[in-house]
């Protein structure tokens, strides 16, 4: 169980509580993110690459067919057991293991990425972690995907029953928000792009109601009985608001920093 400040209120959370659930609806990047990641020369042929804090692997698992040599590493056992089954024989590496103690030799990656995790990361013992693993040279990319409250009235209804079940939960009302500007960029690392764009992500009713079930405020935090009794609440508001199928305003982030010669 993870304990954050300025997170939940400190209220502990922990991801492999659900990650079943979080295997099977959180798969939701679309295609252009991973093209655009790519075109960031990062999961590129014969390069060496490292996902922190990778859950059920789904950049190693989708980035795979552009050649890399990808390793998934994240705090959780159940969700790197979940990442190993749905990886099968990709040839993907998975470790369990914080950000902040990444068991491989100094200069042991191209890249390293975090994607929509980065702020549970300790950045002050992370960030000379990172930058031990990384070639010279490397890149670390920070990535972000957030549904935008603000416009959608299926958002904003869905995290209005989130609160009802865990009131102290942090996750509601994002807003678009400015490119963050980084106190460890311009030490150990260079800004090489900073890029934030807005999509449309297509959801079916099953999908949205099992992403959000398998949100931090619920599956990673609620007792199984609460969790399933907000998922029967969220699933009657869904009938009543949306069609079988419906799409999503998100934020993407994407954040790449070089490693300074």
């Amino acid at each position: 169980m993870i304990h954050l400040d300025g997170i939940d209120g400190g209220k502990g959370f922990d991801f492999g509580k659900t990650a079943k659930d979080y295997a099977k609806y959180r798969d939701i990047y679309p295609e252009t993110f991973f093209r655009k990641l790519h075109g960031y020369q990062i999961g590129t042929a014969g390069q060496n690459v490292l996902d922190l804090g990778t859950g059920s692997g789904v950049l190693p698992r989708s980035m795979i067919k552009y050649g890399a040599k990808w390793t998934g590493a994240d705090l959780s056992a159940e969700q790197i057991a979940m990442a190993k089954e749905l990886s099968g024989n990709a040839g993907i590496d998975y470790i369990v293991c914080p950000a902040d103690e990444i068991p491989s030799p100094d200069n042991s990656f191209d890249a390293v990425t975090a994607c929509q995790c980065f702020w549970y990361f300790p950045e002050d013992t992370a960030m000379p972690e990172i930058r031990r693993v990384l070639k010279r040279g490397g890149r670390f990319a920070v990535l972000f995907m957030m549904h935008l409250a603000d416009q959608s009235a299926i958002v904003r209804k869905s995290e209005e029953l989130v609160l009802k079940y865990n009131p102290g939960w942090s996750g509601a009302g994002y807003k678009r928000a400015e490119l963050p500007k980084r106190s460890w960029a311009g030490e150990d690392f260079a800004v090489a792009e900073l890029c934030e764009y807005l999509e449309e992500v297509e959801f079916t009713r099953e999908g949205w109601r099992g992403r959000m079930k398998s949100c931090r405020g619920i599956g990673a935090s609620l007792p199984p009985d609460a969790a399933d009794r907000y998922d029967r609440e969220h699933h009657a508001a869904l009938c009543e608001m949306a069609g079988e199928t419906f799409s999503i305003p998100h934020q993407f982030i994407f954040e790449i920093y070089d490693v300074k010669k």
